[in-house]
């Protein structure tokens, strides 16, 4: 068996970033940046008012209260040319709206009233007032977001603002997922006596849905040798990651490893020292990257929580490193001998405002009911790495 810092490496050497492409910005959200994005047109495109109120010259303001004759009204919509405001006068603008020429400073609404077809300004406001500036966010060609970055919902209404209309991201993965087991029935379906309800399946997709990258397809594979080889060579060839469940152990029925050498796979490890989740195994096979998790759902969620979700990060242009966080660890913490243990616990605030894990009870490899309250996967170092454990390192269970 490998350490689990040798498996990570091993995984990460073994996942080149996937291509690049350019895309158009509503079909760019869940993807990462290849390229920096450039704004197309200065943030603001122009100067305009900040608030509902009236355009006019701050030297009309020389003292207050003072009435000014009350012209146009300038709306936030489109205009052929650019207002104008005659010496001594206010102009109606709104929101948003164009500021005319010769203005340089926005009244509040609050701050006026109407009498005869003037406004009255009753108090004194600072010369630029409410005025946003063109280009004073950004100016025209300046990088708005650089190479890496995740495209938001946030980064999306950013870059439209700023007249972008595509940018270049790295593909999205091509994924294939593998159930194996005779004894797995898919979800829904009726059971027959020994027959369990498929969770890895669900489990997968939920989980890669979340995260932006949907399966191809999810397959249910008999534990027949052919069976799983004619599977793995169909995925292979479609997919970029391909995950199996099951059929990675020494059982009678565990024919992943060897049919995918059979196929052509270069194997880059296979058992990992960690609990749960020990029989993982992990191959090549030209394109496609193959995780072979084990059966056992929280074993699944594990190894594709840490590796599978690595790979990904570095598959999408993104730094893997930068998913994990420290915190306190618990008075009495399970520790193994010879292995990582990966806990489900809660992530809490100490009554002095660091955060510290709160174990949840339920650890075992078959066991997935502690999920509705877990939000990290703790990693605890086994008994034969350090002296005892203050700090540990963990990984959130929702997307970031």
């Amino acid at each position: 068996m490998i350490s689990v810092d040798e498996a990570l490496a091993r995984v990460l050497a073994a996942t080149p970033p996937l291509p690049v492409r350019q895309v158009a910005l509503d079909a760019a959200l869940g993807c990462v940046l290849a390229q920096p994005a450039y704004t197309a047109q200065p943030l603001p495109p122009f100067d305009q008012s900040g608030v509902d109120g009236y355009a006019v010259r701050h030297a009309d303001l020389a003292t207050v209260p003072v009435r000014l004759p009350l012209g146009t009204t300038v709306a936030a919509a489109a205009q052929t040319q650019r207002p104008h405001l005659a010496p001594g006068t206010a102009v109606r603008i709104l929101t948003g709206g164009w500021l005319p020429d010769g203005a340089d400073t926005v009244v509040r609404q609050e701050l006026t009233h109407r009498e005869d077809g003037c406004i009255v300004v009753r108090e004194a406001v600072a010369p630029g007032a409410d005025v946003r500036r063109c280009g004073e966010e950004m100016p025209s060609g300046a990088i708005i977001a650089p190479a890496g970055t995740p495209v938001t919902p946030g980064l999306v209404g950013a870059l439209a603002l700023a007249g972008v209309r595509e940018v270049t991201v790295y593909a999205r993965p091509r994924i294939v997922v593998l159930v194996t087991g005779d004894e797995v029935v898919a979800h829904g379906a009726p059971l027959a006596p020994g027959q369990i309800p498929d969770a890895n399946g669900p489990l997968l997709a939920a989980y890669l849905g979340a995260w932006g990258c949907p399966p191809l397809r999810i397959e249910h594979v008999p534990d027949r040798q052919e069976a799983v080889r004619d599977a793995l060579a169909r995925a292979f060839a479609a997919a970029d990651l391909v995950l199996t469940t099951g059929g990675v152990s020494v059982g009678d029925y565990d024919f992943i490893p060897a049919v995918a050498e059979q196929l052509g796979a270069t194997p880059l490890l296979w058992k990992v020292a960690q609990k749960p989740g020990m029989p993982l195994y992990v191959a090549r096979c030209g394109q496609a990257l193959l995780f072979g998790l084990p059966g056992n759902p929280a074993s699944v969620l594990v190894n594709l929580h840490v590796y599978v979700r690595a790979s990904l990060d570095r598959m999408c242009g993104l730094d893997p490193a930068r998913r994990w966080r420290w915190a306190r660890a618990p008075h009495t913490l399970r520790r193994e001998a010879q292995k990582t243990f990966w806990l489900r616990a809660r992530i809490v605030y100490a009554d002095d405002g660091v955060l510290r894990v709160e174990p949840l009870h339920g650890q075992a490899s078959h066991m997935l009911g502690n999920l509705a309250q877990a939000d990290a996967l703790v990693r605890v170092p086994g008994l034969h790495e350090a002296a005892p454990v203050e700090i540990v390192r963990w990984l959130a269970f929702t997307p970031c």
